[in-house]
């Protein structure tokens, strides 16, 4: 570190470019008075306190120590390292330093952009990450394929924001680029799978995922072991099969409590807990969304934290808990708006079961139409069936049989395109 009157200075110059007072600056632990002590080289900070302040000033504790940045390699492997500790705040300055740092090399510029862009993405911004992904592709001129990291947040990007043809793009070329190398290959044929289960091609999927599960034999690794696993469960369970999915998730479960990864365990419950809510079983459910929820609520992106509360508002309703069913179910609509419209429609879907629970059949009419017209912007699956079914009883209950009948039609037309039970 410097002598601290270099140091001072160079707080001074960055806390002025910020355009922040002393008592702005200032924090618990750190007074106005020490950051002007600080300034006028009466006092030597720790690297901690300087970290903190170069924090709220956007520049690095190593420059406010020595006056030199750090190179952009060292920013992005340290932004790297922040993102996986979920230390996003600190991986978005790094990143954003790697990338003002980074104007006459292409090659780091498309790093820190391609980090920025899974950020955005571990923060629930699909649209931003999709942006920033693809101009750091751009930046490097490469393909998708060519980025293992960045294409697969590319895929999870394109799907989240419904895009499922594009996402189905993207990983079809990763499985095509990498059938010689089985980590990769499986990977890719596991979310490939998933994708295209989302968009109800079925038999693609399974022989997609069949083709992974062959080459998987090649591996000893229990993180695309579980992948696999868990593809085949999701499959199973779209297909109508949740006894079998019920099998395949328990097997999926099983395999990543010997791993660290909590946060994919605490996924694989709210699979396990969606299967088990279909069988019938909710008391199991409900205790296995309270042993994964702490673990969302601490890890877990908004879309992530309500797509879990989503199932948590379906259990309750089959316990009989409505009050606070309907409660979750309304907070789960208002935060999703009109974007994300499965999770959306299914959401609508309890409220409009707990609006018939408790002797509001027009109302519950009315959020059935609702969770419909959205389900019916996405390719077709059980929600959609279910959703018909339970304003076609709705109906049937209310002597309109006509209307009933022609949802009833409609649910029976969508199993027969996709050729399977879908709910």
């Amino acid at each position: 570190m410097d002598d601290p009157a270099a140091v001072g200075i160079r707080l001074k110059e960055a806390r002025e470019r910020a355009g922040l007072s002393q008592r702005r600056l200032a924090f618990r632990g750190c007074s106005p008075a020490y950051i002007s002590r600080i300034e006028s080289g009466g006092r030597t900070p720790s690297l901690q306190l300087l970290r903190e302040l170069g924090a709220r000033l956007g520049v690095t504790e190593n420059w406010l120590a020595t006056g030199k940045a750090f190179s952009t390699a060292t920013l992005l492997r340290d932004a790297e390292v922040a993102l996986r500790l979920d230390e996003f705040d600190r991986a978005e300055q790094l990143y954003t330093e790697a990338l003002e740092e980074s104007e006459r090399d292409p090659e780091a510029r498309a790093g820190a952009l391609e980090g920025l862009g899974q950020l955005a993405l571990r923060r629930g911004k699909p649209h931003q990450a999709v942006d920033l992904i693809w101009k750091a592709l751009e930046s490097g001129g490469l393909d998708p394929e060519e980025r293992p990291g960045a294409a697969e947040s590319l895929a999870r990007a394109h799907a989240a924001l419904g895009e499922l043809p594009r996402a189905i793009a993207v990983l079809e070329k990763c499985v095509a680029r990498y059938a010689d190398q089985p980590l990769l290959f499986v990977r890719f044929s596991a979310l490939l799978g998933a994708a295209l289960t989302d968009s109800a091609e079925f038999s693609v999927a399974e022989r997609v995922i069949l083709a992974a599960l062959e080459k998987g034999r090649e591996l000893n690794d229990p993180q695309s072991r579980a992948r696999l696993l868990w593809s085949q469960s999701k499959l199973l369970m779209e297909q109508g099969r949740c006894l079998e999915a019920e099998g395949y998730a328990e097997r999926t479960l099983e395999t990543l409590r010997g791993t660290e990864d909590a946060f994919s365990v605490a996924l694989i419950l709210q699979t396990l807990a969606y299967i088990r809510l279909e069988l019938g079983r909710p008391e199991e459910a409900l205790e296995l969304l309270d042993e994964g929820w702490p673990t969302i609520a601490s890890m877990g992106n908004p879309l992530e934290q309500t797509q879990y509360r989503i199932e948590r508002a379906r259990a309750l309703a089959a316990t009989g808990a409505l009050d606070e069913a309907g409660s979750i179910a309304m907070d789960c609509v208002a935060a999703l708006g009109d974007t994300h419209r499965v999770d959306g429609g299914r959401a609508l879907v309890v409220l409009g079961e707990v609006f018939e629970a408790v002797g509001e059949p027009e109302r519950a009419r009315e959020v059935y139409e609702l969770a419909i017209e959205r389900l019916e912007r996405e390719p077709p699956g059980r929600y959609l069936v279910k959703a018909y079914k339970q304003l076609g009883t709705l109906l049937r209950s209310l002597g309109k049989s006509e209307e009933a009948l022609e949802l009833f039609d409609r649910a029976l037309a969508l199993q027969d395109r996709a050729g399977r039970l879908l709910s």
